[in-house]
């Protein structure tokens, strides 16, 4: 099955562009570790999710490009088709001349309605290039106006056109230093309305992944273009082919119907975190080797103590001692800064991934009481390696992993809204008081919902 991605604003066509270009040099990449056949069919499978042949016979992108203003779409096609590997379809993407202003309002409220007609004939037009569509994949900031005002609206237009296909949101968590003086308005009224419409969201943090650039990749001068690349390295490692099941024979027909029947048992809780191990610049990894038990220790941990990264993991947070006479509101049995699991996937690429023990993962400690271990966890692999990483593991993870930024971003709204600070950009497009308190009245209910888990 195909996955149409649609990039919107600045950041959402930054990204897109990177992912396409991992997943394009992951597919071009020889692996001795598999045979001709193997290699053949993973590159099969990849193309049919995110590419179309041409006559040309340059892949293309199985994307929507949208942004208010045209240079940044301008710059992305022009890169895509100077790689000589892959392309955009060169009708498929929309601008126009004036951006958003980094007002939610006016991406969701003007120009939304304003140019829905002619971004969703482009969507129409790509899912009907797929002979099976698995659903939509959309990237985009939450603090901006385009990405996240005109993000929310079209998702909720993707929703309402395409009922039964799957919706992936891919949002960009803001730098918690601050970007512009409204994100926190807008994060809110984007994360509430995406939650009605999307059936996941899988979040990263700009925080996390400046990090990892700074701490990881050793990069001294940390561009976007580098933070993107990060992300895009994360995203290839969840949506290249695998194998669905133990000794399976066949690469994931449905990638995105899979992660959702896997991680989002309840329409309340679609948060979902992402965390790749080992990540490392590639000079360093031709001497670097890794044991699959070192790298599930680690990322194991990773998920407990809610680490972003594997440097500075805590090693003192453990699961809650189950089955203990003591009531469930005693320290023993809710250990400080342990990050309880809804669902977890383990993905595996690379060498002897039939012989890794996941069980540590099946811990029923990991997960809230109502849902099987069993049913709660699940493992996806493939021998073949990603990106020049012989062995290299991801989580994507249902967790309470966000509980802390979210519930800063609704403070800081709130705080600003009580005190009626810059209201009056927002009513001028038609967002009301009222609107706002729906959307923190949803995000706290979101927020409580994963706190008792």
């Amino acid at each position: 099955m195909s996955i149409v991605t649609v990039q919107l604003g600045q950041c959402g066509n930054q990204i897109g562009h990177e992912v396409f270009n991992a997943i394009c040099t992951d597919v071009r990449g020889t692996h001795g570790l598999c045979s001709k056949k193997e290699n053949e069919s993973y590159q099969d499978a990849c193309k049919e999710r995110f590419f179309c042949e041409e006559e040309s016979e340059v892949p293309v992108a199985r994307a929507v490009l949208v942004d208010m203003e045209p240079k940044v779409i301008s710059q992305t096609l022009s890169m895509a088709a100077k790689s000589g590997y892959w392309k955009y379809d060169d009708h498929s993407h929309f601008c126009q001349k004036q951006g958003s202003g980094n007002n939610w309002a006016n991406g969701y409220s003007v120009h939304g309605p304003r140019h829905k007609e002619v971004i969703m004939n482009l969507v129409q037009k790509e899912a009907e290039k797929c002979d099976r569509l698995g659903g939509f994949f959309t990237v985009m900031s939450m603090a901006g106006g385009t990405g996240s005002g005109l993000g929310a609206f079209v998702t909720q237009c993707l929703r309402d056109a395409f009922p039964t296909s799957f919706i992936l949101n891919h949002v960009i968590w803001p730098y918690g230093t601050g970007e512009v003086i409204v994100q926190n308005y807008n994060s809110v009224l984007t994360l509430s309305h995406l939650y009605q419409s999307s059936d996941a969201l899988l979040v990263h943090e700009n925080d996390v992944i400046h990090k990892i650039c700074a701490q990881l990749m050793n990069i001294k001068q940390i561009s976007f273009r580098d933070v993107n690349q990060v992300i895009a390295h994360q995203l290839g490692s969840v949506f290249q082919p695998t194998y669905p099941a133990e000794g399976g024979l066949h690469y994931s027909r449905n990638p995105l119907g899979d992660l959702m029947e896997t991680l989002v048992p309840h329409p309340e809780f679609k948060m979902l975190g992402l965390r790749n191990i080992p990540q490392m610049p590639e000079n360093f990894l031709p001497y670097s080797t890794f044991s699959w038990p070192g790298l599930i220790k680690h990322l194991r941990q990773m998920l407990i103590a809610n680490a972003k990264m594997e440097e500075g993991i805590d090693w003192q947070v453990r699961p809650p001692r189950l089955g203990l006479s003591v009531p469930s509101s005693h320290p023993a049995n809710k250990p400080l800064h342990f990050n309880t699991s809804i669902a977890n996937l383990v993905i595996l690429r690379g060498k002897d991934t039939h012989s890794v023990d996941l069980g540590s993962f099946q811990d029923p400690s990991l997960y809230t009481s109502w849902l099987n271990p069993q049913d709660a966890f699940n493992a996806w692999k493939t021998p073949r390696a990603f990106n020049k990483y012989e062995k290299s593991a991801s989580l994507v993870s249902n967790s309470q992993f966000l509980l802390k930024p979210l519930d800063s971003v609704v403070g800081k709204a709130w705080n600003m809204f009580a005190s009626k600070a810059y209201i009056h950009q927002y009513t001028k497009f038609g967002i009301e008081e009222e609107d706002f308190l729906d959307s923190f009245t949803a995000l706290e209910q979101v927020i409580s919902s994963y706190t008792n888990l």
